[in-house]
């Protein structure tokens, strides 16, 4: 392992759709598996395993370009027991405002980025380390509106342009592996994370705890690591999945 490399945070994730815990395959909203239809249970469940985050998406939300599983996300937020950062759907200041006024630890802010960089500079400056971009690509090309819209950036450019404006993190997901438990992508992760001057968040395909170690492994500016289907599925382990983890 690098000696360089550091101790990931896991976020296990919980995707919202009509107020159940859902997991898609490539984005798809018509290829939905239900984990949970109660979203709070399960965030105390990984609070339980040891997890201290999760990572909420408002899928619904994504799409329609404003909160659709308010409830749902509030339940976690009151009953989980779990730091939690969310996105989806979070286009204006007042939607920030009011999730960091509701406890939420971190929003990201995805097709934001893409489409109102003005915004994601006024939320990063308003709330330093609270704020953390999504950044959902396919084929080297960044996607927005639910991975529904195609942009002409690749992910660099949208890193390098809020690389100075106090953003925590940044999130990257393969599209092309999420959920669908083939593998992380750690060349291009570790390809971006040695780019940024944020810390990366992996995501997308992780269907082992080797994908945690080679992640961790593979550059000291990967934070962390989401994690979906492969715990639902149990094809990861909570215990084991920490241990790797550092």
């Amino acid at each position: 392992m690098n000696s360089k490399a550091r101790k990931l945070t896991l976020y296990p994730a919980i995707d919202l759709k009509g107020g159940e815990c859902v997991r898609l395959l490539q984005g798809r909203m018509d290829d939905a598996t239900v984990y949970n239809k109660d979203p709070a249970s399960q965030a105390a469940a990984f609070s339980s395993a040891g997890f201290q985050w999760v990572h909420i998406v408002d899928l619904d939300g994504a799409f329609a370009g404003a909160e659709r599983n308010g409830a749902a996300i509030r339940s976690i937020l009151a009953n989980g027991g779990v730091k939690a950062q969310l996105g989806g759907g979070v286009r204006s200041m007042d939607a920030v405002e009011r999730w960091i006024n509701a406890g939420m630890t971190r929003v990201i802010l995805g097709t934001a980025a893409v489409n109102n960089p003005d915004f994601v500079n006024e939320a990063c400056k308003a709330y330093p380390d609270r704020i953390v971009l999504g950044i959902d690509a396919r084929d080297g090309r960044v996607k927005t509106d639910g991975w529904d819209t195609d942009s002409e950036k690749t992910p660099a450019e949208i890193v390098e342009r809020f690389a100075d404006q106090g953003a925590a993190a940044v999130i990257y997901t393969d599209i092309s592996r999420d959920g669908a438990l083939t593998g992380a992508n750690v060349e291009a992760t570790a390809a971006l994370a040695a780019a940024a001057a944020i810390p990366v968040i992996a995501s997308g395909g992780v269907a082992s705890v080797r994908d945690i170690e080679a992640l961790r492994a593979a550059h000291p500016n990967i934070e962390g690591v989401i994690i979906g289907r492969a715990l639902y599925d149990g094809r990861v382990d909570p215990k084991e999945a920490l241990a790797a983890a550092g």
